[in-house]
C-alpha cells in the first residue's frame, strides 16, 4: 500500500491522512477489530462525531487498502491491513527510495548530517549495515 501525499507540515499521522482518517486509524490500532459503531463511540468521548462521516471515511481507507472490511451477521467488522509499526515501517521506505531515486547522494549527505543528533545505538546499526552490503558487493 502506497499513501499519495506526504504533508512535511503536519505532524504523527497527520503527514500520511487527513484529520478524521488519523484519529481512526489511531482508534483502530489499539483494538483488534471494530464496527463503526465502536470506534465512533471512542471518537465522541473527545468531540460529536456523525455516524455517515465516520462511515464514509472508513469505507475510503478500506477502497485505499488502509482497512480491510468483513462482514459478520449485520455488522461490518474493521481493521488495519497492517500494524502501527509495519505501516510507519513501509511509508518511510517508500519515502526513502523515491528520495533516493530523484535526489540520490545528495539524500545520503543529509541524513547523515542529520545522524549528529541520534543516539550511537542508531549509529552501530548503521554502521552494520554498511559492513553487510560491503560483504555482499
Amino acid at each position: 500500500m502506497r499513501i499519495g501525499k506526504f504533508k512535511m507540515n503536519e505532524s504523527g499521522l497527520n503527514r500520511f491522512f487527513g484529520p478524521l482518517e488519523a484519529k481512526i486509524m489511531d482508534v483502530l490500532w489499539n483494538d483488534v477489530e471494530m464496527t463503526i459503531k465502536e470506534v465512533q463511540q471512542v471518537l465522541e468521548q473527545e468531540k460529536l462525531m456523525n455516524f455517515n462521516t465516520i462511515m464514509t471515511v472508513m469505507n475510503r481507507l478500506v477502497d485505499k487498502g488502509i482497512l480491510q472490511k468483513r462482514t459478520e451477521g449485520r455488522s461490518s467488522m474493521y481493521k488495519p491491513v497492517q500494524s502501527r509499526i509495519e505501516f510507519l515501517n513501509t511509508q518511510s521506505k517508500e519515502m526513502t527510495n523515491e528520495l533516493m531515486d530523484e535526489f540520490g547522494s545528495v539524500v545520503v549527505s543529509h541524513m547523515l548530517d542529520a545522524l549528529e543528533d541520534v543516539d550511537d545505538d542508531l549509529v552501530a546499526k548503521l554502521e552494520a549495515k554498511i559492513k553487510e552490503l560491503k560483504k555482499d558487493m
